[in-house]
């Protein structure tokens, strides 16, 4: 084919151009495909990717009309696979991987972290990120870091999401999980609370307090210590409840109670003089804290940077929690 012949022919350009286009064109029609099957639904993929529905349904139409085959059951309230797209979806997903597989390679020629990570992590530790992240941006120009903040956990492959930083164990056995530390809660008051009130001496003495209680348990008002005579659990009692942390904080900050929060989350105010922690004779219990991913392959290297820099960060906060009261009283 005279087409084909010389690499400098400009036909020979605009065909391979071309057959770029559409190869471009069908690893994103196959990206929108894998997603609908993990989310289920359309909507879903285009909010997340930022397009219209009809977008998405009209990437998967081409793609049935490429494989001339039908690839989603629909009706009106189930979404589900043919089995020609059951048989498509490995072939995807295994395609996809060698162009993110790609992509990474280049990105370790070129030097420098490039891209979105998404970066799943409860109230607390997005609130102790958040001041943080923007050394790691300043680092590298071309990275971007979307914290997604949630006190309960969540699939990681149906919310997209690169890593997760976790505390307590990891019940999922396909997820990656790197043990990077260990950390409890403390009991907290604001300096304005302690003139007015005094400081609890004991655990019990907390029932003559007022307790600010974060709702994310199943029994959020008894909170648990360990102690001389061994561990013991205390009944509080308060008003005012959250299932949001900071929300809890805040309150705490403004001195309307004692309460019973990440350590994570207490630094700052700790290491300023915001906040002062009480009954340290008393720990709560201590958990780990992981670093946690899908998967060992492919890991690019703008994930690398935040993992190493979410390492850095715990390893920091633990020295700090080591140092003692001169500095986190």
């Amino acid at each position: 084919m005279d087409l084909l012949r010389g690499e400098n022919n400009p036909a020979f350009l605009e065909f391979i151009f071309a057959q770029c286009g559409e190869i471009m064109d069908l690893i994103a029609a196959l990206r929108a495909f894998v997603r609908v099957t993990e989310t289920g639904s359309f909507s879903a993929v285009a909010r997340e990717t930022h397009v219209s529905q009809s977008a998405v349904t009209r990437l998967i139409a081409q793609l049935e009309q490429h494989f001339d085959a039908r690839l989603f059951h629909r009706t009106t309230r189930r979404l589900s696979l043919t089995d020609d797209g059951q048989a498509l979806l490995a072939h995807a997903r295994h395609l996809i991987e060698s162009a993110d597989e790609m992509e990474t390679v280049l990105g370790r020629q070129t030097g420098a972290p490039r891209g979105l990570v998404r970066l799943g992590t409860s109230i607390a530790g997005g609130m102790f990120l958040a001041t943080r992240l923007p050394v790691l941006l300043d680092r590298y120009p071309g990275l971007s870091v979307e914290l997604v903040m949630r006190d309960q956990h969540t699939d990681m492959i149906e919310e997209r999401l690169d890593l997760a930083f976790r505390s307590g164990d990891i019940a999922d056995a396909s997820l990656v999980a790197r043990r990077v530390g260990n950390l409890g809660r403390a009991v907290v008051a604001a300096p304005i609370y302690l003139e007015r009130h005094g400081a609890p001496s004991t655990p019990a003495d907390l029932a003559d307090h007022v307790c600010l209680i974060h709702d994310a348990a199943a029994d959020p008002d008894v909170w648990r210590f360990g102690g001389p005579d061994g561990p013991m659990s205390i009944q509080v009692h308060g008003a005012f409840l959250a299932n949001d942390s900071e929300a809890v904080r805040r309150a705490c900050r403004a001195g309307h109670g004692i309460a019973l929060l990440p350590e994570i989350q207490l630094i700052d105010d700790l290491r300023a003089g915001r906040m002062y922690r009480l009954l340290e004779d008393y720990p709560s219990q201590v958990v780990p804290v992981h670093i946690v991913y899908p998967s060992r392959r492919n890991l690019a290297p703008r994930t690398r940077v935040v993992m190493d820099f979410l390492v850095e960060q715990t390893r920091q906060i633990t020295m700090l929690l080591e140092q003692g009261a001169e500095v986190l009283t």
